[in-house]
């Protein structure tokens, strides 16, 4: 009869570490508020225009949802 073996996978300390959310959020922020600048472009088409926004909006409703799910407790409120 053969032993079962265990595997656990390994980390380096620093992928264990939670990141800075506020920066993060922040970030964010910025980085959405850049691409809607973007809007006042030279482009001849409104394509890009409506990825900008979707971006934009999506990284916003990624900011609000985790707000969302760490004021309702579930997600950890590590920072």
């Amino acid at each position: 009869m053969a032993a079962e073996e265990h595997h656990e996978e390994v980390y380096a300390p620093d992928q264990l570490k939670p990141g800075n959310r506020k920066r993060a959020q922040k970030g964010a922020i910025i980085s959405a508020a850049i691409m809607l600048l973007f809007f006042w472009g030279n482009q001849q088409g409104n394509t890009e225009k409506v990825w900008l926004a979707v971006i934009a909006v999506g990284l916003i409703a990624i900011i609000i949802g985790d707000a969302v799910l760490r004021r309702s407790g579930l997600r950890p409120n590590d920072q």
